[in-house]
């Protein structure tokens, strides 16, 4: 379904009830529908309609209620199916109109999720707004794949990063984030991956510091690939990698295998069937 053209004249109507909608930025974590939280779950069911993006998985898309309209927002790369302003004006002309609405967002919503720029569109107009916090992708992502984002005597910190910027240049701190001594998690930065590699390395980080590639995370469409900060782009390549893809960067990444469950927990499924 394809939304509306929305003129300035339209986002100035009110509610024929009198009354105004409002708005609930909901993170649907990065796939898994069981990471939905409770809140979650209760804003989708709640919702006169619902606006999703692209990252909002087909299972979680399955527990959209049967009678409520729903809207594909989403964005891939280049290919933006309706510019941000013009959902933000949409947003706001639909609560106007009375309609409770879930913008449903992969991730968080703060969290590379723009939802702090929708927030601030949607109370400049006095809309009433909900934020529904979710699993983001560096959490939930590296969890599955047996990556801790810190651990004792390998990491303190964790550092998330955009490699999608504006201007379509990294322009980057490199030299702070290659002595950073953190874990390094790029969102959307597969396109950037040989920069991202080259630059690291160039200012300072050891060539062979463990590195992994995680794509589809969290759903039974997950790969994830263990490297090093060296190998990164040529391991995408022979893999055929596509986004959604999360890239780890640090020592922690060495204790993927020794912290891997998901086999495991299949095995028990399997096991559990088969009995």
């Amino acid at each position: 379904m394809t939304i509306e053209l929305i003129t300035k004249a339209q986002t100035q109507r009110t509610s024929q009830a009198g009354q105004a909608g409002q708005v609930a930025l909901v993170g649907a974590g990065p796939g898994d529908p069981e990471l939905l939280t409770l809140k979650a779950i209760k804003a989708i069911e709640s919702a006169d309609l619902i606006l999703f993006d692209n990252l909002v998985s087909t299972e979680i898309r399955a527990l959209f209620p049967a009678h409520t309209k729903t809207i594909y927002v989403g964005k891939k790369k280049a290919d933006h199916c309706i510019p941000q302003d013009q959902l933000n004006l949409f947003m706001v002309d639909k609560a106007k109109q009375g309609l409770n609405i879930c913008r449903l967002k992969g991730g968080d919503p703060f969290v590379f999720g723009r939802g702090s720029e929708e927030q601030l569109v949607l109370h400049a107009h006095d809309i009433k707004t909900t934020i529904v916090p979710g699993v983001t992708a560096a959490s939930g992502c590296t969890a599955y794949a047996g990556i801790p984002l810190t651990h004792r005597g390998l990491s303190t910190g964790c550092t998330f990063i955009t490699g999608h910027l504006k201007n379509g240049k990294l322009d980057l701190n490199w030299p702070q984030l290659a002595h950073l001594d953190h874990t390094l998690v790029f969102y959307m930065g597969l396109g950037k991956l040989a920069e991202i590699s080259e630059q690291l390395t160039r200012h300072g980080l050891d060539a062979n510091t463990p590195a992994a590639l995680i794509e589809n995370g969290s759903t039974p469409q997950q790969r994830e690939f263990v490297g090093t900060v060296s190998t990164l782009p040529t391991l995408a390549i022979e893999h055929q990698l596509k986004s959604p893809s999360l890239i780890v960067i640090g020592s922690v990444v060495s204790l993927a295998e020794k912290l891997s469950w998901r086999d495991l927990e299949q095995a028990t499924k399997n096991q559990a069937l088969s009995a």
